[in-house]
């Protein structure tokens, strides 16, 4: 299987996220970093992915052919992320046929009922178990 990790910025909640399942390598799963930016990229190189991409074409290309893509809530709102979340992005997002396991990380003042005082550490585990039995639910 493969998951992509997207993340921007300085690449922080996706390199946490590429080096929690950086042990499903192992098992024959790709974890592919799409930064946003060189600098998020980078950070998921270094966390241990199976290899990034930051060209918007091969990312939107990437999106579409995952099985699991992983990052915040902020990938459905354009604009977000200092700009880095365009119109086409959050709809390459949508529109891929993976499962999104996306982190309600509030920095656009959107809330999301039900996921009220989990702090950044409980939502990042959270994601990767959920990730776990995701591709424990394939194999």
């Amino acid at each position: 299987m493969t998951i992509c990790v997207v993340d921007g910025r300085g690449g922080g909640l996706g390199s946490r996220m590429v080096a929690g399942l950086r042990g499903l390598v192992d098992d024959g799963h790709a974890i592919i970093g799409l930064g946003l930016n060189s600098a998020s990229a980078e950070a998921m190189a270094r966390a241990g992915a199976t290899f990034t991409e930051t060209a918007p074409q091969m990312i939107h290309r990437r999106l579409y052919a995952a099985d699991v893509i992983v990052g915040s809530l902020s990938l459905l709102m354009p604009g977000s992320m200092l700009g880095e979340v365009t119109p086409v992005l959050a709809q390459a997002v949508l529109e891929s046929s993976a499962r999104k396991v996306l982190l309600p990380l509030n920095k656009r003042k959107v809330e999301v009922v039900g996921v009220e005082g989990r702090t950044l550490d409980a939502l990042i585990d959270h994601a990767l178990q959920r990730c776990v039995c995701l591709l424990q639910a394939t194999a």
